[in-house]
């Protein structure tokens, strides 16, 4: 079988930092190598894979200010998609845009939905709802305005992630610095519980950054680490007390909820979205509904077993567990 990968172009595959559909798009390509399947990962030139590597764009559009990014997204669709006939299968990352060349070509087309950026996108998957195949990465992602294949939630590398019986006495925002994700709900809660907090994450709304978070910011109870990478990301998550998660959208997945249970960390998430499917209430975490709830629960997570969380991430949440559950999406397509 021989599988091409399509991986977002914003960041490298895997990202340096953040890029959750580039880290799980190499997941799915390493794991898959794994097996012994043939993979050429198409990603930026900085990409790194065991597999092969194809590529046009040389350097992350979100790194270089002077790219146009629809400009070499284009570019890398189509560097594909006219090789697409040396392939049995091709497994797209990249949101709806490679949909519209699936009618010229004759090699199935696996997408996953990493999450439905606007309902005005909805269109292009309706076109293209029985022609093409959809994977969900979560059941409460999933529009019922379309089929799907299978729902495959998104799989970590465990030997990234280490588990932590004796957690610091710190609180953890992780994730991107947006309204949507909660960070300053996330420090009313630190603040109203009494403990301090560390915020990391790459700041994806500035104005919300500075007139919201940065003046809460003091290095003693409220700390930003900036951006963390892998080695720092896996210190702040096994050493934290708790997550907090208090996001305001219906988040598809939530790639830290997982890696933070994966340390033995519990987490605190607002109950949308798919935390219910992520988080086992009062076993590996509290789905909440306000923050005074929330602060509530911070008194009680010594009440979690962080080897439960471990066990139940690892029961969940492993690339081992998502290649096999996209591998049965492959054959059943080619059979």
């Amino acid at each position: 079988m021989k599988v091409a990968i399509l991986s977002p172009i914003a960041w490298s595959t895997p990202p340096k930092k953040y890029g959750p559909w580039e880290q799980v798009a190499s997941n799915i390509a390493e794991g898959l190598i794994d097996k012994g399947i043939d993979v050429t990962l198409f990603a930026t030139g900085d990409s790194s894979t065991k597999g092969k590597l194809n590529y046009v764009c040389k350097k992350p559009y979100a790194e270089e200010p002077n790219m146009n990014a629809k400009v070499w997204e284009c570019l890398h669709i189509s560097n594909l998609m006219e090789q697409a006939s040396k392939f049995d299968i091709i497994h797209n990352h990249f949101d709806f845009l490679p949909l519209t060349y699936s009618g010229l070509i004759k090699t199935p087309v696996v997408t996953t939905i990493h999450g439905f950026s606007s309902q005005k996108i909805l269109p292009v998957y309706k076109k293209y709802n029985d022609t093409s195949f959809y994977v969900s990465i979560s059941n409460s992602d999933r529009s019922p305005e379309l089929d799907y294949i299978a729902t495959v939630y998104n799989g970590i590398d465990t030997e990234n992630f280490t588990f932590n019986s004796s957690p610091k006495d710190y609180l953890l925002f992780f994730g991107r610095i947006h309204p949507e994700k909660g960070t300053l709900e996330s420090i009313k809660i630190a603040k109203q519980s009494g403990k301090k907090l560390i915020i990391s994450g790459l700041i994806q709304d500035r104005k919300y950054f500075d007139l919201k978070i940065k003046p809460y910011i003091n290095d003693k109870d409220i700390i930003y680490t900036g951006n963390s990478g892998p080695l720092q990301r896996n210190k702040l998550l096994g050493e934290a007390l708790a997550l907090l998660h208090p996001i305001s959208f219906e988040e598809p997945f939530g790639l830290s909820v997982a890696e933070s249970m994966l340390c033995g960390t519990p987490v605190i998430a607002f109950n949308r979205g798919s935390m219910p499917e992520l988080i086992k209430n009062k076993k590996t975490g509290f789905i909440v509904q306000t923050i005074d709830e929330a602060v509530e629960k911070v008194n009680m997570i010594s009440s979690i077993s962080r080897k439960d969380c471990r066990t139940w991430a690892l029961s969940k949440f492993s690339k081992e567990k998502m290649v096999d559950a996209y591998l049965e999406v492959y054959k059943k397509i080619l059979s």
